[in-house]
């Protein structure tokens, strides 16, 4: 019989950038990064400080759904 995975998950993160029409020089599309997380340690949204190539810098990409 095989273990179950147990509470982790899988999870993607957006950039913020995706909805700043003051940026002029981001590029077409949006930059997604996935990640895990555990349910029971952290049931709140995922918010972490990542580099997007879209952007040249490290901003912050929220967990979306």
């Amino acid at each position: 019989m095989g273990k179950s995975k147990g509470s982790r998950i899988v999870v993607t993160l957006e950039c913020v950038c995706k909805n700043q029409e003051k940026n002029k020089l981001r590029k077409n599309g949006v930059m997604r990064y996935s990640t895990s997380k555990n349910k029971r340690n952290t049931p709140n949204r995922l918010e972490i400080n990542k580099f997007c190539p879209q952007c040249n810098k490290h901003s912050l990409f929220k967990e979306i759904k």
